[in-house]
């Protein structure tokens, strides 16, 4: 379910709107917001301003950001590093028009698309990499952190670009250049990591609050190919290996799994019976933050400091940069090496998505504990996690890329063939 479209005006991102006490230029209460030119002015000047942003308190208090914790009096230089080395993903302009004949940039709609980007690229970044690397400004980079970034320019060939996503979002029933919601960016990420086969992800969207274990071990367990097993699946293939040949003659290997939790956390605003559960997911070393915001919005939420989230914004527009001759991407941009910015927990819109990511089985398992002893622990649960696929569902069954003789990009961009894929963006609403 998205996000409420909300014509209350431009406002500044997070703590800027609170710690500027007076800005150079008034902000207009403009209903046409979503017109690139009014957006890219007065994103500008919050760019601008951004110096103004207010610095971290001097406390004791733990600051946790993606399943590390960082004690802010004495490891506040870490902190900030740690903040930076985040992939960036914010509008950009001057791209090639998407379709052909659409926009070319994707100011005041693409914000949603952006966070989702920078959701994924954490998730790759920790599958490569390792959740403890770290970026450096003019440091050469592994070569994996390369081709991560590359997945995500603003090109159509590239398996994770603003064009697919839009493209993608048709099959969910969303024009290209309309705003979309946690739910349905998280669809369109589950079908086009269907096209990716160098990162090689499963990912998974619960339904109806509920994250179903045997499901997901089900899409994860891939066992290699053999002629004995040549026309199975893989569960049924791992079954069939082991009554036949004893529980030891296979171990199934694990696809990394991008685990998304599309919530509504209350009616029109969030229900502060659900604040403890909601930060207790940024402590899990599994965790990927979540995707949320205001209405029309999104902010890539990637921690907290007491009930103050902190969040990268993607509302600043920035030129589309390329490749360069040597292949490489100049990456100055995809950082953010401004002060963190920070929301009260209770302004967050209800409609979220939490993320995790689980590289190993062992991973998963780690984060079905963690949600038994943190999470159902309490009286109204944020989201269930059951063992079976419940018996009232439809059968699961793990999704395969769509059997066509092109790329992936050129399947996306014919959005006349979106219709292979199914619809889901709805699911339950939460008592409140």
């Amino acid at each position: 379910m998205d996000l409420a479209p909300n014509s209350a005006g431009l406002q500044a991102p997070g703590s800027l709107a609170t710690s500027v006490v007076k800005l150079p230029v008034k902000l207009a209460h403009d209903d046409s917001w979503r017109m690139e030119s009014v957006l890219s002015k007065y994103e500008n000047q919050i760019t601008i301003f951004a110096d103004y942003l207010e610095e971290f308190p001097d406390t004791d208090e733990l600051v946790w950001i993606l399943g590390k914790q960082h004690l802010l009096k004495t490891e506040k230089s870490k902190l900030l590093s740690d903040i930076s080395a985040r992939l960036w993903f914010t509008y950009r302009r001057k791209f090639s028009p998407i379709g052909g004949t659409g926009p070319s940039s994707d100011a005041g709609w693409g914000c949603m698309l952006r966070c989702g980007q920078m959701m994924l690229a954490q998730a790759l970044i920790c599958r490569h990499l390792g959740r403890d690397w770290n970026w450096e400004k003019q440091k050469e980079q592994p070569k994996e952190y390369q081709r991560i970034l590359q997945c995500f320019l603003d090109r159509k060939d590239c398996c994770y670009s603003i064009h697919q996503m839009a493209q993608m979002g048709v099959g969910e029933g969303k024009s290209i250049g309309e705003w979309f919601g946690p739910n349905t960016v998280a669809q369109v990420l589950k079908k086009l990591a269907l096209f990716d086969e160098w990162n090689s992800l499963a990912v998974y969207v619960s339904m109806d609050n509920t994250v179903v274990i045997e499901d997901i071990k089900k899409m994860c367990r891939v066992l290699p190919f053999s002629a004995d097993t040549a026309g199975e699946s893989p569960h049924d293939s791992f079954i069939t290996s082991n009554q036949s040949k004893g529980t030891s003659a296979f171990c199934p290997a694990w696809k990394p799994l991008l685990l998304i939790v599309p919530l509504r956390l209350g009616i029109n605003q969030i229900n502060p019976v659900y604040v403890d559960a909601f930060k207790e997911c940024f402590k899990m070393p599994q965790s990927l933050g979540a995707l949320g915001g205001k209405p029309n919005n999104a902010y890539y939420f990637i921690g907290f400091l007491g009930d103050e989230l902190i969040f990268l914004d993607p509302h600043t527009t920035q030129t589309f940069v390329d490749t360069e001759e040597n292949g490489m991407v100049d990456d100055q941009t995809f950082h953010c090496l401004q002060s963190p910015q920070q929301m009260n927990i209770l302004n967050l819109d209800p409609s979220v998505a939490l993320g995790f990511f689980c590289k190993e089985e062992k991973d998963f398992d780690n984060w079905c504990s963690l949600v038994q002893k943190e999470i159902l622990k309490e009286n109204l649960r944020m989201f269930e996690l059951v063992q079976k696929h419940p018996p009232h569902w439809p059968p699961f069954v793990p999704p395969t890329k769509p059997e066509v003789t092109t790329t992936g990009a050129e399947f996306i961009d014919s959005t006349e063939q979106l219709e292979d894929f199914d619809l889901e963006e709805d699911f339950e609403i939460l008592s409140v």
